[in-house]
């Protein structure tokens, strides 16, 4: 078994390799002259390819901590209010024509930082005021923030005048089109936390996956580690969506496939899951730059295009 599990991680890596060396030399060939290819090359295509890849991977990681937490392949941050609280910042910022910058960091990646953990905080006091904590309670709470959030979306972009609508709703569609190496530096941190966290409580969560009794007797303290997981998961999807917006569907596609590849061992999943959500979204990311090129479709478009089938099929599957 462990061969096997071996082989396909090697499969996944070989692949993941493959797709990050070959994804920025596609539709490169158009330019006149081979200083500008190396100004594309070096300039734009590898800070993106690079910034899919960990943007990827954090989604996917965040997404295999909530569907382990919740013993459900249809839970995601995204249902937790995390994107909408991220997306409700944004739209306030251009909605009131803030222009500003914070130690280097973007005014409306700022603003949908803040949104992210004003979600997260209201989502963690919501929960509270049951007595015991109950995943069902969380889940709930998050949707219906969820949901409040967005029709404040809809309230504002109502409100706004056309640019301004249209800003909000290019943002609200996800976009890796004006990533650099700076968003690389500031994202790269958050990222590499929850990656750090989640390694060193992996066998917590393959406890969580067989249920909160014998997580309990096994030691585990259920309710200290799932908000442990719960807040270091929010704030590394808020971290992803304040620099290129909501990109759906990728923290629930990728760890289901991914545990049909390779099972329900943490210890595999981790690095499986990290590897095919960077492939996964590097992918998504050259198709949206090719299919009409020389214009290009927001990867956000192409992620849901995905994702709303496959949700439809595990709704089938899970006869909920």
């Amino acid at each position: 078994m462990t061969s096997n599990r071996r082989a396909t991680l090697f499969f996944i890596a070989l692949a993941t390799l493959i797709i990050v060396v070959g994804s920025p030399f596609l539709g490169l060939s158009h330019a006149t002259s081979v200083e500008i290819q190396q100004h594309i090359l070096n300039e734009i295509r590898l800070p993106r390819m690079l910034f899919a890849f960990i943007a990827g991977a954090g989604l996917s990681l965040c997404g295999m901590i909530f569907q382990a937490m919740f013993r459900n392949p249809l839970a995601t941050p995204f249902t937790l209010g995390v994107a909408s609280g991220a997306s409700l910042g944004a739209a306030l910022y251009v909605f009131l024509g803030l222009s500003f910058s914070f130690i280097g960091i973007d005014g409306t990646s700022f603003s949908a930082f803040i949104g992210a953990l004003l979600s997260i905080s209201f989502v963690y006091y919501l929960s509270r005021f049951h007595s015991h904590f109950s995943t069902e309670t969380l889940l709930l709470t998050g949707v219906a923030i969820s949901f409040f959030f967005s029709s404040l979306i809809l309230f504002i972009q109502y409100l706004s005048n056309l640019t301004d609508s249209f800003r909000i709703l290019r943002w609200l569609m996800g976009s890796l089109s004006t990533v650099g190496y700076h968003d690389i530096l500031q994202l790269l941190p958050f990222v590499t936390l929850c990656v750090a966290v989640v390694l060193w409580l992996s066998r917590e969560l393959n406890l969580l996956m067989t249920g909160d009794e014998i997580a309990i007797s096994r030691g585990v303290n259920v309710q200290r580690i799932r908000y442990a997981l719960f807040f270091i998961s929010s704030l590394c999807v808020g971290a992803i969506v304040a620099v290129c917006g909501p990109i759906g569907f990728v923290g629930m596609m990728v760890p289901h496939m991914c545990r049909l590849l390779i099972g329900n061992d943490h210890r595999w999943l981790i690095p499986a899951t990290l590897l095919f959500g960077g492939a996964f979204l590097i992918l998504c990311d050259t198709i949206a730059r090719l299919i009409i090129a020389p214009a290009e479709i927001p990867v956000g478009v192409i992620t849901t295009l995905l994702g709303g089938p496959f949700f439809i099929w595990l709704l089938i599957k899970s006869k909920i």
